[in-house]
């Protein structure tokens, strides 16, 4: 059965990556939550997915340009509604300790092409830490950036790891990169580039499919219909609801 991940939380409903956002995911029968792993200036691990922040009137500025305190003064929600609740950035500590047991987690590590190679290890150490090097497909790290899978790989050989792969990204690619590193659980692919041949491929290497991001009627039907492990949405319940049908 495909498994449904709420992004960012309900984030059409809350701020996403924010505890509301988290909380109302689960008020629907979602099977798993993905999020966006980033490092503050101190070199702690929160949860944000933009490059920068202009949502929070900060355009140009990163989450590596402040400290964890500083951070903690910028309500995060403020962009999403006028009358939302305030809400801080969450740790990573924070989200795994109030979450794992609820749900699965899918962590995406968000390394920037900007950072010294020893921040995209130090937040890829920092995760798998917190994860306890766990074996089990209910929590899951995935990256776009596939040197640091490869980093992870050598920390924690058995922890269960998904490519991230972009539209512009074709077949042959993939084809490549199954070969090169066979250790990844899995692959995640943009809705537009799935099809049939692509399941056909991961299928014969055992390899988990997961899928981003299905909002649409269509896209939802079209992830369902070839059969994907993981289907990411904006409208998780939209997705169970089809996935009902």
């Amino acid at each position: 059965m495909t498994l449904i991940y709420a992004h960012r939380g309900a984030n059409r409903e809350a701020a996403e990556n924010t505890r509301s956002a988290f909380d109302k995911s689960l008020t629907y029968a979602i099977d798993g939550m993905e999020t966006d792993v980033q490092l503050s200036l101190d070199e702690i691990a929160l949860l944000w997915h933009d490059a920068d922040l202009h949502k929070v009137g900060l355009p140009g500025k990163r989450i590596d340009d402040f400290n964890h305190v500083q951070l903690q003064t910028m309500n995060f929600a403020a962009h999403f509604s006028a009358a939302a609740p305030s809400a801080s950035l969450m740790t990573l500590q924070e989200f795994l300790d109030a979450y794992r047991s609820k749900c699965r987690l899918l962590l995406e590590i968000k390394n920037r092409n900007w950072e010294p190679v020893f921040r995209h290890e130090l937040k890829m150490r920092q995760t798998l830490a917190m994860a306890g090097h766990s074996t089990s497909s209910d929590l899951i790290i995935s990256s776009f950036n596939l040197a640091s899978l490869v980093y992870a790989h050598h920390c924690a050989p058995l922890f269960p790891l998904v490519y991230n792969l972009e539209p512009e990204q074709n077949l042959a690619h993939l084809e490549q990169v199954l070969l090169q590193q066979p250790f990844l659980h899995g692959y995640c692919l943009p809705i537009q580039s799935l099809t049939s041949e692509w399941v056909t491929l991961l299928r014969a290497h055992g390899k988990c499919i997961a899928v981003y991001t299905c909002n649409s009627e269509a896209q939802i039907k079209h992830a369902l219909a070839l059969g994907v492990d993981i289907l990411i949405s904006d409208v998780p319940q939209i997705a169970l609801q089809l996935r009902g049908q």
